[in-house]
């Protein structure tokens, strides 16, 4: 009986999690680029049940019943790098990657890797993160726009072009990709960190953004399961608390 309170909270523990992921999902629905978590669960290795009735030439022998299951555990937590909607948008620093890929951007000489390609101009004249971070090329970590004009074609590559329409600079994204995104570890800002990152060739569309990847109809049925699973679990523990109760205070009290 204790075990199975022990089965029962492994659950809701396990459910808890669940929705604090899906919650993150929810609340980044509007982040550009941002891709959504999942948790995977797995059970605990199931422990085998036996006793010693088996009497076999005088002697009690080992008797295999069968195994019980301890509940469920977190696995681990995956994230979907499935492509977002590209949306237009009409201004000159946003920028979209159509497919695998992804930017390269770097914080205090550690380049990072991410999908939001919602930049800007800052005062210093450099094309920048939402959180500041220098967006990198293959010529220079820190791209100087100044109060020029910037466009980008199909290929990644930057010209930079004064107001007379005379080019003042040329360079190109240093855009990256990897052969197993599992190597991949999201460490805040809808930035990735991960090692063996290779040059690749993406595909880039200027005036757009990428959208979430969060399905908000799917993540709100999602957490609804969730929070029923918890609920049965949450009774399921109240139902051997009150039995436990019984045996206690009732079948073992002395009358």
């Amino acid at each position: 009986m204790i075990r199975g309170i022990y089965t029962a909270v492994s659950g809701m523990i396990t459910q808890e999690a669940k929705q604090d992921i899906i919650t993150n999902n929810l609340a980044n629905v509007n982040t550009v680029g941002f891709k959504k978590d999942d948790l995977a669960v797995r059970s605990f290795d199931d422990m085998v049940i036996q006793n010693y009735d088996k009497v076999v030439g005088g002697k009690n022998i080992r008797n295999i019943i069968g195994t019980l299951n301890n509940g469920s555990e977190i696995d681990s937590v995956n994230t979907d790098y499935t492509s977002g909607t590209i949306q237009s948008t009409g201004i000159s620093t946003d920028f979209a990657i159509d497919g695998r890929g992804f930017f390269t951007v770097n914080r205090n000489g550690q380049n990072y890797y991410t999908r939001d390609g919602h930049f800007h101009v800052n005062p210093q004249g450099y094309l920048v993160t939402d959180s500041g971070d220098y967006v990198s090329c293959e010529q220079n970590q820190r791209l100087f726009v100044g109060n020029n004009e910037i466009s980008c074609d199909p290929g990644g590559n930057i010209t930079i072009s004064d107001h007379n329409g005379n080019v003042v600079g040329q360079d190109k994204f240093a855009t990256v990709d990897f052969d197993d995104y599992n190597n991949l570890q999201k460490i805040g800002d809808n930035l990735f960190e991960g090692n063996n990152a290779h040059t690749a060739n993406v595909t880039v569309k200027q005036n757009s953004l990428e959208r979430s990847n969060v399905n908000t109809v799917n993540e709100i049925v999602n957490m609804l399961t969730t929070m029923r699973t918890f609920e049965t679990n949450q009774k399921v523990v109240q139902s051997i608390d009150e039995t436990l109760d019984k045996v206690v205070n009732q079948v073992g009290s002395v009358k």
